[in-house]
């Protein structure tokens, strides 16, 4: 099981190299990387596990911030409607579009590999397009697939996806995001939702 000691923070010169292409088809040792990867995403939601071995709470996670120089990361999330869940396990993506309408998260990206409390607003395309190879991690089959995301999904993606070229969103920090509209999340929908 993944730790909070297994993921390395700025400073370490991995998380600054451009990753390798992952091999297809997956060698079962990328395939258990990969389950481990959103086993700790999964077990950082759960609120009794958290609690238990201190996880920061995850939306996503790349392979080089566990020091696995690897185009390949996981991602676990609603929408801001809290209606879709968006999980996926991503192989080699390629961003191949994007809006030009951007947005932001009002308050702020966060990262597991930037442990010290970072305030700044980071700019992000609405929607994306992107080339993917999707994994199954029960099987470890791959497909490759279009996959296309906008809003809160496609900031998380493009978030993971730049840990791949080895960019953090601390290098991505704007104090000003003039004309921009921010992601609004619609916390009454969740409220719903928590009381069914």
């Amino acid at each position: 099981m993944l730790l909070n000691k297994d993921i390395i923070v700025d400073g370490h010169p991995t998380l600054r190299l451009k990753a390798s292409d992952v091999e297809l088809p997956l060698s079962t040792e990328t395939l258990n990387i990969l389950r481990s990867m959103m086993e700790y995403i999964e077990n950082s939601q759960d609120d009794l596990l958290a609690e238990k071995y201190g996880f920061r709470p995850s939306v996503g996670l790349a392979a080089p911030q566990i020091n696995k120089s690897l185009k390949m990361f996981c991602m676990k999330t609603l929408d801001e409607n809290f209606d879709i869940l968006h999980q996926y396990t991503v192989v080699n993506p390629k961003i191949i579009s994007y809006s030009e309408v951007l947005t932001y998260l009002p308050g702020g990206e966060g990262c597991l590999s930037v442990p010290q409390e970072t305030t700044g607003l980071v700019k992000r395309h609405r929607k994306i397009k992107a080339r993917v190879y999707l994994v199954n991690l029960k099987t470890g089959e791959t497909k490759e697939i279009i996959l296309r995301l906008s809003g809160y999904p496609a900031i998380v993606f493009q978030h993971e996806y730049d840990h791949l070229m080895g960019i953090l969103f601390i290098d991505k920090i704007d104090k000003l995001l003039p004309n921009i509209e921010p992601i609004h999340f619609n916390y009454d929908e969740y409220d719903e939702q928590e009381k069914l």
